[in-house]
């Protein structure tokens, strides 16, 4: 108890924050990740730049159509909701026929060959299901 006395004696401002004590924060570095996203950097062979499901032109064209139906919510709340159905539908559909021809492409590279197909192409044919089984399962 003898501390918390001492404590309460000191003037205000020769209380230190905890916070401050530390000292200075060296700000992140890094970007921000949401907690369902793996952790990539460049050094990861496996991770392929560019690997979302969709182009940036059609997730933002679906992205500004979903705004769009939660903005006219107040003013129309049934309508929204089916414009929002609509949105969440085609996304489904895109995202689906995206999937379907990765593997479509991706069987076709090493199956078709037979016994033909080298080591580095099974390899490389395995690093590409993976990434795109992570990816789906990190949605």
């Amino acid at each position: 108890m003898m501390y918390d006395q001492e404590r309460a004696q000191q003037p205000q401002d020769e209380r230190q924050d905890p916070a401050t004590r530390r000292g200075p924060q060296r700000p992140r570095t890094g970007p921000a990740r949401t907690p369902h996203e793996p952790a990539a950097n460049g050094n990861d062979p496996d991770r392929t730049p560019g690997s979302a499901l969709l182009p940036q032109g059609e997730r933002d064209k679906l992205t500004l159509a979903l705004q769009q139906a939660l903005g006219s919510f107040v003013e129309s709340p049934r309508q929204a909701v089916e414009e929002a159905d609509s949105v969440f539908g085609e996304s489904v559909t895109r995202v689906t026929e995206t999937l379907a021809e990765r593997h479509r492409v991706l069987r076709a590279s090493w199956q078709d060959k037979g016994t033909e197909v080298q080591t580095e192409e099974l390899r490389l044919a395995l690093r590409q299901y993976r990434a795109t089984t992570e990816l789906l399962l990190h949605l």
